[in-house]
């Protein structure tokens, strides 16, 4: 594990207890088995000290539960003790998988219903644990972030009611939008991106990358997710250019304007390599329309990575633009719910964020700076000089 020595050196901010939301359980017992092992590995010679009461453990999820009423209604119970804890309280607000009953009908839960449990846990374990640090990968409303005519700040708000509720730290991943952090200028607000495990995942799926200014290029799909692009593109080393989409002001379709048309900026991508680099896949519908776009231009192969797959409209659109070959593969994290059918397929790869989050967790309980895990520019680095070196031997081979 990184920075293995300043853990040791610093004391726990206290002992670490994680609340794992329903919608977040797959994630959070990937997290609670690294954060198990990290401490079990440590070698500090104090860990007797009282100051490290509660530090190794075998199990740092919490009892509690969150029941239901006929009528839909719900609370938050917890069946053992927080006081004095550190608290990370980990949600999924994407995982519609889960359904309650209210007066005898099925209802899948929403983004709301998943925020509402989330308020339900803060308000039951405010006045006890010694501090709330929230962590929600998807963050709520972030793409309603910003006004443009008379309309909600959905995301801004909850930033402030979760604040005002008692929460120290927020921890997201990719936010939409950073600087909706903003709203609360004087809380803990902190959007990580995966960069590293994109690379990881995509050369540990693909053997004959060559990852140069010759034969790679990385492409934004539209101009908000551009400085995602400039960052992947200056630590691998190539070039980079961006789609930007012309909408129809005129009109409004589901909220929103209709694009007309994605226009490319950028170098000459004949004959090279693409990773397509953004946040999110939501519907998929302008995301595939580039990946078209690509390959009309001749690009060799073209690899989409997303922070979070959401796919709306399901996988047809996908499985049909794979069999036309508009893409090679599409990549995302392991950080918020992702249908069974979208494991299976042979496009699909995962990049795994629980060892990271678990890393985050640490860092945040011993109140080390995170600036080192922000911008893992050095890490990217020394994984593709072992990659490129393999490769070379293979070849030579």
């Amino acid at each position: 594990m990184a920075n293995l020595e300043q853990l040791e050196k610093a004391l726990p901010y206290a002992p670490i207890k994680i609340v794992a939301l329903e919608s977040s359980k797959y994630l959070s017992d990937e997290v609670n088995e690294y954060l198990v092992g990290f401490r079990h590995d440590i070698k500090s010679r104090i860990t007797k000290d009282p100051a490290f009461h509660g530090y190794i453990d075998d199990d740092f999820l919490t009892k509690f539960e969150v029941p239901r009423f006929g009528s839909g209604e719900a609370k938050c119970v917890f069946n053992e003790s927080i006081r004095g804890k550190d608290l990370f309280i980990i949600v999924d607000v994407t995982n519609h998988s889960l359904t309650y009953k209210m007066n005898g009908y099925i209802n899948h839960m929403s983004p709301d219903d998943h925020y509402q449990d989330l308020k339900r846990v803060i308000a039951a374990a405010n006045g006890k644990a010694k501090r709330i640090n929230v962590i929600m990968p998807f963050l709520y409303e972030g793409r309603q972030h910003k006004r443009t005519t008379r309309e909600s700040l959905d995301c801004a708000y909850m930033l402030q009611e979760l604040r005002d509720m008692g929460v120290d730290n927020f921890i997201t991943f990719d936010a939409h939008d950073p600087r909706v952090a903003n709203a609360t200028p004087l809380s803990g607000f902190d959007s990580f991106t995966p960069p590293y495990q994109f690379i990881r995942a995509l050369l540990g799926s693909e053997d004959d990358l060559i990852v140069d200014k010759d034969h790679l290029v990385v492409i934004s799909p539209d101009e908000g997710a551009l400085g995602r692009a400039i960052y992947f593109a200056n630590v691998l080393g190539v070039n980079t250019g961006m789609f930007y989409k012309r909408r129809d002001y005129s009109t409004i379709v589901n909220g929103k304007n209709p694009i007309v048309a994605h226009e490319f900026l950028g170098d000459e991508i004949d004959g090279k390599d693409v990773i397509i680099i953004d946040d999110m896949i939501s519907s998929g519908d302008s995301m595939l329309d580039t990946a078209r776009q690509l390959k009309e231009m001749n690009a060799k192969r073209v690899f989409i990575c997303c922070t979070f797959g959401l796919f709306t409209n399901g996988l047809d659109a996908f499985d049909k633009a794979y069999e036309k070959c508009y893409f090679d593969k599409v990549i995302t994290t392991n950080l918020n719910y992702r249908i069974p059918e979208l494991l299976e397929k042979p496009y699909y790869a995962e990049a795994n964020m629980s060892k990271f989050l678990a890393s985050i967790i640490d860092f945040m309980n011993h109140d080390i700076s995170l600036a080192n895990v922000h911008e893992p520019t050095e890490k990217i680095k020394e994984y593709l000089t072992e990659y490129n070196n393999r490769i070379g031997e293979e070849f030579l081979q």
